[in-house]
């Protein structure tokens, strides 16, 4: 797994398509963007994709981290000024994508929210268990990971070489670092009138199988404050339910009809090319 130990950046699958809208998908608590490498390929059927990634060792606050997000899409929209941009966010990074898609609403066609950790305060025990983590040494944190992988992911839903991937991508954030992430969602917070200003599309996905967060709960509040929401459950599917064998993003989106009038015109490049 390349390591990112300056700046957050962006990583660029294996197709460029500058002619393509761009998607932007921001990751989870590991930051790494390499955990949405099942879904890329179908997503590069209509999209330029791009994945976030957060050094290891980052410990900014919301406001750097959006600051940063913005950046780079500013730097991606210098190459193509015309482009739409769908921002997607899972988990954490569907935190950082509300803080983002306030920040600068006019930016972006579509959005997509995947069982965001907003839920975070409805679960008390998990408030006080990351205070808690604080006293846990450091050595301990391969075992934590461990236990915590059934509460994260279905895992008979995911295939032994991505159960795996998980597992690595989990280990490698420094304690320091997950202790960081998680006060950012203890003290995390967007306005509903913030949540207002997003007048375009957003399409909110929660696993109506997670065990880790109440995200069904979540993404109806949220959908009861948007202007412009749907809401899809995935009834079988955990918190990380992109990493499921059944588990197509870009069908997902295609089947609720979420798709503009530009992706349309990128699959008639594809079928041409």
């Amino acid at each position: 797994m390349p390591e990112v130990e300056l700046n957050p950046c962006f990583l660029t699958p294996k197709r460029v398509q500058p002619e393509y809208p761009l998607f932007v998908y921001l990751p989870g608590m590991d930051g790494t963007g390499q955990l949405l490498r099942s879904q890329t390929a179908g997503l590069e059927v209509g999209f330029d994709v791009r994945c976030l990634a957060i050094p290891r060792k980052d410990l900014t606050s919301w406001n750097v981290l959006t600051k940063n997000v913005l950046d780079l899409i500013h730097t991606e929209l210098e190459k193509s000024s015309q482009r739409t941009i769908y921002l997607c966010g899972e988990s954490f990074g569907a935190c950082l994508a509300m803080k983002v898609a306030t920040q600068a609403p006019q930016l972006f066609q579509r959005i997509i929210l995947i069982n965001p950790a907003s839920a975070f305060h409805l679960r008390p025990w998990l408030n006080w268990a990351s205070l808690l983590t604080y006293l846990v040494p450091e050595c301990l944190y391969d075992v934590s990971a461990l236990g915590l992988l059934p509460f994260i992911a279905s895992l008979p839903r995911i295939s032994r070489s991505d159960r795996h991937e998980l597992l690595k991508t989990m280990r490698s954030v420094p304690a320091a670092t997950v202790l960081w992430r998680l006060a950012l969602l203890r003290e995390f917070d967007v306005t509903e009138q913030q949540l207002r200003r997003l007048t375009q599309p957003v399409l909110l996905i929660a696993g109506g199988s997670d065990r880790l967060l109440p995200s069904i709960t979540e993404v109806q509040r949220i959908a009861n404050i948007l202007p412009n929401a749907q809401v899809v459950i995935l009834p079988h599917s955990g918190h990380a339910c992109l990493l499921e064998k059944d588990i197509y993003l870009y069908k997902i989106l295609k089947a609720n009809k979420f798709l503009d009038s530009s992706v349309a015109i990128a699959q008639s490049l594809e079928i041409k090319g």
